[in-house]
């Protein structure tokens, strides 16, 4: 069974406060992109889609899978204004390189720390249900504010997760979930509806469920300098 990873690396990182992309950032001398590539390399993953920021393709090629010699990375690809479209750029890559492909994992590049247990758990669930995201219970009480910011309810914290990637699916559902996104973005722009996430767009515009797997409370995303403190730590 064909496994592709689609590995987002189109953000600018703007909460990062600096000139350089946050997956361009070093970590013990080495950008974190290169951290999530690696995870990737070494698992049961058969081929990578690198999607970068329109214009840096070939510097990701030069400076990420040729200077760290990941074999792979099958395309790297141009993304979009918002992640759904660098998704969809990635996916239409899937379709046009690697048409045997049955399973896809959606990935963002700048978490690190996927591990290879993860992306196994995922595998071995995705094969089950067609649509699963790995993610952890929250650890603190959470609160759902009414519109002039005060608590309105507290649900219970063994039923909220905190949502990271991967998020894996059949790339044949998620392919047309995906299509009828991208038919429908209009709509739901002036709905005011966005999309955050892949199995949003799942939970959007099909019936099916989306299966919680258990990832890692270490499996952040780089998004503020504090994180890079974090992920020092880790390292």
């Amino acid at each position: 069974m064909k496994t592709t990873a689609i590995v987002l690396a189109a953000g600018q990182g703007k909460r990062m406060g600096s000139k350089v992309a946050k997956q361009y950032l070093l970590l013990k001398g080495r950008p974190v992109l290169y951290y999530t590539l690696k995870a990737f390399e070494d698992s049961l993953i058969d081929s990578v889609i690198l999607v970068t920021k329109e214009g840096e393709e070939e510097y990701c090629r030069k400076e990420m899978v040729e200077a760290y010699g990941f074999q792979k990375v099958t395309a790297i690809v141009p993304g979009g204004r918002e992640r759904y479209h660098s998704v969809f750029f990635g996916l239409k890559a899937i379709s046009q390189y690697i048409p045997e492909c049955e399973y896809v994992f959606i990935h963002d590049g700048a978490r690190p720390f996927v591990t290879n247990e993860m992306i196994v758990r995922a595998y071995e669930e995705v094969k089950r249900s067609k649509a699963c995201v790995v993610g952890m219970p929250v650890k603190d009480t959470i609160k759902i504010a009414d519109e002039d910011g005060y608590a309105k309810t507290t649900p219970k914290r063994s039923r909220v997760w905190a949502v990271q990637t991967p998020q894996v699916f059949s790339f044949s559902f998620i392919m047309e979930a995906y299509e009828q996104l991208m038919k429908n973005e209009g709509s739901l722009r002036e709905k005011g509806i966005a999309i955050t996430d892949d199995a949003m767009v799942v939970e959007t515009f099909t019936e099916k469920k989306v299966k919680l797997v258990e990832g890692s409370y270490q499996n952040i995303k780089i998004t503020t300098p504090e994180d890079l403190k974090i992920a020092e730590a880790f390292l």
